[in-house]
C-alpha cells in the first residue's frame, strides 16, 4: 500500500491483495447494476454487493496499514489478520450470493438456505467484532506509534469502529428478534435509522489515519498537524454523535 513505508510482511501483501478483490468486486457490481437496474434500495438490490464490497475492501486495506502502528505480537497481528481477511471474503461473498439469486442477504429465513446463509453472515459479523475489538483495546493499552498526530488518529479511528460494531449488532438483533417474531418485512426495514451511524463511524479508522499520514509528508511543526489531527477526531466524534441522535429520534 503507497501509505507504508516498509517492505509489506507476507500477512499484509495477503489483506492487501484481498481487499483489492473486494473493492473490484464492488465497482463490478456497480456496473451490474448499472445495466441490469432496478431499485438501489431495499432488501433485494445490487446496492449491497456495490456498498459491501468498496467497504469492506477499504477497511481490510486500512485496518492492516493502521495495524503496523500498533504495539501488538506479529504472531498474533498475523493470525487476527488472516482471520479477518478470511472474515471479509465470507460476508461480501454471502451478500454477492445471494444478491444473484435475488433474495434477501440479511435477515432472510423463508428457506434453510437462506436462513443459512443470513445466519453465516451473523456469526461472521460476531468474529468482525471479537477481532476489531481486541484491535481497538490495543491502541488504547500502548500509545500507537507513528508520525505526530497518528496515535490519536489511530485511538480515535478505532473508538469510532467500535460504535460501527456496535450499532451493526443492534441492527441484526432488532431484525432477528422481528423475523423470529414473525415481522419479517418489518425486518428488513427496521436497520435504516441505524444505517446513518453505522456507515459514518465505520470508516474513521481510514480518514483520520490516512490525515494524519499526509499531513507527515508536509513541512508543518509536530505540534500543527497534532492539532489538526485533534480538530479532525472531534469533527470526526460531532458526526459520529449527529447520526447517534438521528438513529435515537427515527428508531
Amino acid at each position: 500500500m503507497l501509505m507504508a513505508t516498509k517492505t509489506p510482511r507476507p500477512v499484509e501483501r495477503l489483506c492487501h491483495a484481498t481487499g483489492l478483490a473486494l473493492v473490484l468486486s464492488g465497482l463490478a457490481h456497480l456496473v451490474v447494476f448499472a445495466v441490469d437496474g432496478g431499485p438501489w434500495d431495499g432488501p433485494v438490490s445490487w446496492r449491497k454487493p456495490v456498498t459491501f464490497g468498496l467497504s469492506f475492501g477499504v477497511t481490510l486495506i486500512a485496518v492492516t496499514w493502521v495495524t503496523s502502528y500498533l504495539r501488538v505480537g506479529q504472531r498474533l497481528r498475523t493470525v487476527l489478520l488472516v482471520v479477518f481477511a478470511a472474515d471479509c471474503v465470507v460476508e461480501v461473498g454471502g451478500i454477492t450470493l445471494q444478491a444473484w439469486r435475488g433474495v434477501p442477504a440479511h435477515l432472510d429465513m423463508e428457506t434453510p438456505f437462506d436462513t443459512a446463509v443470513s445466519m453465516t453472515l451473523a456469526v461472521g459479523g460476531g468474529v468482525l467484532v471479537v477481532l476489531l475489538t481486541v484491535f481497538a483495546v490495543a491502541s488504547f493499552r500502548h500509545r500507537p506509534t507513528g508520525p505526530a498526530g497518528m496515535p490519536l488518529a489511530v485511538r480515535s479511528g478505532f473508538a469510532a469502529l467500535l460504535v460501527a460494531l456496535a450499532s451493526g449488532a443492534a441492527m441484526i438483533a432488532r431484525g432477528v428478534v422481528l423475523t423470529r417474531t414473525g415481522h419479517q418485512e418489518a425486518a428488513y426495514h427496521s436497520t435504516a435509522p441505524l444505517k446513518p451511524l453505522h456507515g459514518v463511524s465505520l470508516h474513521a479508522v481510514v480518514v483520520l489515519p490516512a490525515l494524519a499520514w499526509l499531513l507527515s509528508r508536509t513541512s508543518w511543526s509536530a505540534r500543527a498537524r497534532r492539532r489538526i489531527v485533534a480538530v479532525a477526531a472531534a469533527c470526526y466524534a460531532a458526526a459520529v454523535a449527529g447520526a447517534g441522535l438521528w438513529a435515537v429520534l427515527t428508531c
